[in-house]
């Protein structure tokens, strides 16, 4: 039995859960989720909490198993609670601004990046003298999020010389010497 899908998930007040044939609906105070999901993986609501089990043993049936309990679960705590992620932009000039859905973000480029984002999703940005900018991305729907922050983040990789680039708070990116350093050895 999956680990993961074996797992019940607990709707929290305010949270209401409707469970079609082929489709889930997770509507919260924070917005309005909607899946599909295989029927080989029955979802089963006792009062406030679902349960899913799979009909099947079969390698196909037990990688969905866990699949759709944690998307479940994602979409529980996205409606009810959200989530956030924030990005640290790291290198000399490099500088975020938000005006309402547009980011605008200047990279060392000859030429700005912006970026009009779902509405979905709520942007900040800090910019506090002497320390890196950071951008606040929050939103109910995870999967939404992690590919807005992955395409933000993909214009100025993390660079493993210097560490110029955009990064998530907290990574650490792994170094490397440089040619130099190489060369004092002989």
């Amino acid at each position: 039995m999956s680990r993961i899908g074996k797992l019940p998930i607990t709707v929290p007040a305010g949270v209401e859960v409707n469970i079609g044939s082929d489709q889930i609906t997770v509507k919260g105070k924070l917005g309005t989720l909607t899946t599909k999901y295989n029927p080989v993986v029955k979802i089963e609501k006792q009062g406030d909490i679902i349960s899913l089990t799979r009909t099947s043993d079969d390698k196909n049936t037990r990688a969905l198993h866990g699949l759709y309990r944690a998307l479940l679960a994602n979409m529980v705590t996205g409606v009810s609670q959200g989530f956030e992620k924030q990005l640290e932009l790291v290198g000399v000039g490099y500088r975020a601004n938000a005006t309402g859905q547009v980011l605008d973000l200047s990279l060392g480029y000859s030429h700005n990046i912006v970026i009009e984002l779902p509405k979905e999703i709520k942007v900040e940005t800090i910019n506090e003298k002497g320390k890196n900018p950071i951008i606040k991305l929050s939103s109910f729907d995870k999967q939404l999020l992690g590919m807005v922050c992955a395409k933000i983040r993909s214009f100025r990789k993390p660079e493993p010389y210097k560490g110029k680039g955009i990064r998530f708070v907290g990574e650490i990116i792994r170094r490397k010497a440089g040619k130099t350093a190489s060369k004092g050895k002989k």
